[in-house]
């Protein structure tokens, strides 16, 4: 028997992006000041949707005799989780403040987000938010302005905008 030893080695190509910050640059200007921007009218959406929610499980709690205040712990993240999945997830493919900031959240390959990824970006964002706030200044030196949960959940954030002209082109 001899003993030779197979070696392989495979060799990928790089994954192409749909969005390039060098040949594209007008989809990533003034990017983190308009998110940041689209975060605070999200956080006043999600606050108004909270208190609706928290009306509608008070009185639930007094129809069945305070056992439907046991929902209270769950409104918000219910709430904010179920507004970013319907609303990235959805035809529009942003938040009510990232549409009003002229924003956009594709897939990095240029795909549509599904409500179970934004779900998941939602809840990293909220993760990073909570656990270590330092992590969000990662999209200062990202080239593509992403943050490190939208990294992870594979999403770009570009000006909506720009990203028309460039299909338009």
């Amino acid at each position: 028997m001899s003993n030779s030893t197979i070696q392989t080695t495979a060799t990928f190509p790089e994954p192409m992006h749909a969005y390039n910050p060098v040949t594209e640059p007008q989809l990533f200007n003034a990017v983190i000041r308009k998110r940041c921007v689209a975060f605070l009218i999200d956080a006043v959406m999600i606050a108004v949707l909270t208190g609706i929610a928290f009306v509608f499980v008070a009185v639930l709690g007094v129809l069945t005799l305070g056992l439907g205040w046991l929902l209270f712990g769950l409104i918000f993240p219910i709430v904010g989780l179920s507004y970013n999945a319907f609303t990235i997830g959805g035809p529009k493919s942003s938040t009510i403040g990232q549409r009003m900031m002229g924003l956009a959240v594709p897939m990095w390959y240029g795909g549509k987000v599904t409500p179970l990824i934004a779900a998941f970006h939602a809840l990293l964002f909220w993760f990073s938010l909570t656990l270590f706030f330092p992590i969000l200044l990662w999209c200062f030196f990202d080239s593509r302005k992403r943050c490190l949960h939208d990294i992870l959940a594979g999403v770009l954030v570009i000006n909506r905008l720009a990203a028309r002209e460039t299909v338009a082109v």
